[in-house]
């Protein structure tokens, strides 16, 4: 398996690791506003985390599959919120990078400080006009739209009063780049977990988008080339969702450690690393964090190296992928409710790491990408059936 990194790769993990306690610091900020500060977005884009998964021809490091979850990863250790909102980020921002004509992405990438929010979910409807289309819709959880210079968003494409058609008959997708002033922001976001992310809703209202900031990434090809901007689309939506999800469950099991090397609990005289409940709490989150992890790893790691030898990756392989993406979801609530669960009353309290780990962590799973809605269907791949499903 191919999963040796470049001296890059490694660099932009390295970035990333180095941040660390710049989000840490302003964690508690982003939680309470709702949203990530200016000073630590222009950190991340100075750092060049949004590109890491964008086309090194406009600036990004278009970096093996392992650097972008290891990159997420480590912002997520640090802060749910953060990693989530860089994780959309990097995927919106890689996608489109290599689904615009190069000369437009060039221009729409040229500023180092770049932000773009966006939604691969129909919610829009585009209407063909002379030069471009005229655009209107509403697309929930646009996290990061606050620090967003543009959003994307995928629309219906409509012929008249119906629906058009792909020649293959399926209903025809476009997204449609909005410049910052074009759409509007609702506040909507009020929740619990990744409360940081600021994922609102976004409301655009015919806004008229040229034809060549129109893209159309599930129904063509990316236009950069490179193995990267080969691999099936629903693998990397699904790959770096998990790297938030293992950064949060990390934080909480080293968050725990701290905790049961410090604390005495009531009516104890030894210390909480002392009782066996804790002891088998952290085998067992340590467990099914490794080895969730893993299995991702090896699933990706496959599929990179069919791509690299200019192949394409098998239903099963693709179905093994969507399997260990969704079970690492879960494995990392798993992981986190056994600690949180050990750690007694002290975890409840929202000054405890773990009491935001635990919020956060069980929103990641509840993204379409990673939900256990998809284990029936990898089942039913690797029984020799069709998957009944179109992620698969």
């Amino acid at each position: 398996m191919s999963g040796a990194l470049s001296a890059s790769d490694e660099a932009f993990i390295e970035k990333a690791v180095a941040l660390q306690p710049m989000v840490r610091e302003h964690a508690d900020q982003t939680e309470r506003e709702r949203q990530i500060g200016k000073t630590l977005v222009d950190a991340m884009t100075a750092a060049g985390l949004y590109r890491v998964a964008a086309p090194t021809a406009i600036g990004g490091g278009q970096t093996h599959p392992f650097a972008q979850i290891r990159v997420i990863e480590a912002i997520s250790e640090a802060d749910g919120a953060t990693g989530w909102t860089l994780m959309i980020g990097i995927e919106v921002m890689g996608f489109l990078g290599a689904a615009l004509a190069p000369e437009v992405a060039a221009r729409v990438f040229a500023d180092p400080g770049l932000v773009v929010a966006g939604a691969i979910n129909p919610l829009g409807r585009a209407l063909p006009v002379e030069g471009g289309f005229r655009v209107s819709g509403q697309w929930p959880f646009a996290s990061g739209c606050d620090n967003a210079h543009y959003f994307w968003g995928q629309c219906i494409v409509s012929d008249g009063d119906d629906r058009a058609r792909e020649s293959d008959g399926r209903v025809m997708l476009r997204e449609a780049l909005l410049p910052r002033a074009e759409f509007e922001i609702l506040d909507t976001w009020r929740v619990s977990g990744l409360r940081g992310s600021g994922s609102h809703d976004v409301r655009a209202t015919d806004v008229f988008v040229p034809e060549e900031h129109m893209t159309a990434v599930t129904a063509r090809p990316l236009v950069a080339p490179g193995p990267l901007f080969r691999l099936p689309i629903f693998s990397r939506l699904a790959y770096n969702k998990v790297g938030v999800a293992t950064g949060i469950a990390r934080a909480a099991i080293d968050g725990f450690v701290r905790l049961a090397s410090e604390k005495t609990p009531r009516g104890s005289t030894r210390l909480l690393r002392e009782r066996t409940l804790a002891q088998i709490a952290t085998a067992e989150a340590e467990s099914e964090l490794r080895s969730a992890r893993a299995f991702v790893f090896d699933a990706v790691g496959e599929i990179w190296d069919v791509t690299l030898a200019g192949e394409l990756p098998t239903a099963k392989q693709r179905a093994l992928v969507q399997l260990a993406c969704s079970n690492a979801a879960s494995a990392a609530i798993r992981a986190v409710e056994k600690i949180h669960a050990a750690a007694g009353a002290t975890a409840n309290f929202t000054d405890s790491p773990l009491e935001r780990c635990f919020r956060d962590v069980q929103v990641v799973r509840q993204h379409i990408m990673v939900s256990p809605q998809w284990t029936e269907a990898a089942g039913r791949v690797l029984l020799g059936l069709d998957s009944n499903s179109p992620l698969l």
